[in-house]
């Protein structure tokens, strides 16, 4: 044999080829050339050098130009959809956005929104829909939220005095980050009332319990049922025992715990609870389940809310690792404030030895020295070249980047994304341009900052 033919290489260049159409009659080498054309084509994409499709900078920058899991929770009231989606937040790194907790962090943080609802709390108003709608738009529009993704709940309101259901659902699907995945908890309205009618509230901490956590009856019940169940059970392990009674929540912490001063709420009445389930229904039940019946049923998520939370969380957990949901890449800071005198003074080798053995995710596993090496990847996107400080230094997708200040600390700990993708990292490049008056410096300036997206300083 004078030559063969190799799967990449073009047949082209062989001293002889096989035609693919030798002993066939006229009709069917006729029908093949359509064949020959695709393999010709083929053959002129394939004569490009060998890449492989497992390459790792080819892998991360696909991680990095990747849409963050979405997730939005949908549930009649006090099916638990807080609960559920404050858990899926937690399992898969998401920004955790719901109406009450985007007011408290708002306040805490002193923003523009937060001081208006703080002043309209302290002069006993509520705060409008249209408020929190704004500052809940704003936190999916955050930098964490693009790096992130979230977890919504507790929206569209039932109330319409903004927008109405579809407006507000409308509002959610042209969204920048459309929510993934739908998950809907289904709960009967009987059991809904009588969960909710059960609701205490602690005055001081805010803290709701449920019927289970607060009334002696219930309490004593589900301890007699326990102690019968482990009189059954032998060789159980008390250590186990008092693991299980933490995690449920009823262990000692909770039998201690003094519930004279819980307070029922309005809104918890019976009353109140079966008029906001009809409500519920009459208002947000048609848009809602047209929008499930639109989207891809392999990504809506239905649940039995009747259940336990914990077996709830299960349930959907489980559907979600079928899917084979990505989770969020976190950032690791390697340094404490107890750590940062043992690499003063260190060299540039030295330093990167000392870092790549901090807090590990596994034995033996080290991080790796990234491309950026001790350059500050923010500042380099800003267009200056700072030297990192070790105090600062953070692990990401398995690479270690130094951060030159607190500031840029924060930032890259918000949202890497955008100081990792190429053309970076790249050296920034600074024009002059100079000419006599009136010859055009100015305009000639504006559009090279414009198509290479820098900045005019005169």
């Amino acid at each position: 044999m004078r030559g063969s033919h190799r799967e990449g290489i073009p047949t082209g260049t062989s001293p002889w080829e096989i035609d693919p159409c030798e002993g066939l009659g006229r009709s069917e080498t006729a029908g093949n050339g359509s064949i020959r054309k695709h393999m010709a084509s083929q053959e002129e994409k394939q004569a490009q050098p060998f890449t492989d499709i497992f390459d790792e900078d080819e892998a991360e920058i696909s991680f990095l130009l990747s849409k963050p899991t979405c997730f939005i929770v949908f549930g009649k009231p006090g099916s638990g959809k807080k609960t559920l989606a404050r858990k899926l937040a937690q399992r898969w790194n998401c920004i955790f956005i719901e109406a009450s907790e985007v007011i408290q962090t708002n306040i805490q943080q002193g923003t523009e929104y937060g001081l208006k609802c703080q002043e309209l709390l302290c002069q006993g108003e509520t705060v409008p829909e249209e408020l929190v709608t704004e500052m809940i738009l704003q936190k999916i529009e955050s930098p964490e939220v693009d790096h992130f993704g979230y977890v919504l709940t507790g929206f569209p309101f039932l109330s319409e005095k903004c927008m109405t259901v579809p407006q507000q659902i409308e509002k959610i699907m042209n969204l920048k980050l459309k929510p993934d995945i739908l998950i809907n908890i289904k709960c009967p309205d009987y059991e809904l009332c009588q969960r909710i009618s059960g609701q205490r509230q602690n005055p001081d901490s805010g803290e709701i319990y449920q019927r289970s956590q607060w009334d002696p009856k219930v309490i004593d019940k589900r301890k007699k049922d326990q102690d019968e169940e482990e009189g059954e059970e032998e060789g159980e392990d008390q250590d186990e025992e008092e693991d299980e009674e933490e995690e449920t929540g009823e262990g000692p912490r909770k039998k201690s715990e003094s519930f004279h001063q819980l307070v029922h709420r309005p809104e918890d009445f019976l009353e109140n609870a079966e008029k906001r389930i009809g409500i519920y229904k009459d208002i947000m039940l048609s848009p809602l389940e047209e929008l499930l019946t639109q989207h891809d049923c392999r990504y809506l998520i239905e649940v039995d809310g009747s259940q336990e939370p914990d077996d709830v969380f299960e349930a959907v957990a489980g559907r979600l690792e079928s899917m084979d949901i990505q989770n969020a890449a976190p950032i690791i800071r390697l340094q404490s404030e107890d750590e940062e005198e043992m690499l003063e003074g260190k060299e540039k080798d030295e330093l990167f030895r000392a870092l790549s053995s901090c807090k590990l995710i596994a034995p033996r596993y080290r991080w790796r020295r990234s491309r950026w090496g001790q350059v500050c990847p923010v500042a380099l996107k800003e267009g200056e070249i700072l030297m990192g400080n070790p105090e600062f230094a953070v692990s990401f997708l398995g690479k270690m980047y130094v951060l030159s200040s607190a500031e840029a600390l924060k930032k890259f700990v918000l949202n890497p994304r955008p100081y990792l993708l190429p053309p970076m990292p790249a050296s920034p490049c600074k024009v002059f341009v100079f000419g006599p008056p009136f010859s055009g410096r100015t305009t000639i300036c504006n559009l090279i900052a414009h198509n290479y997206k820098g900045k005019v300083s005169s």
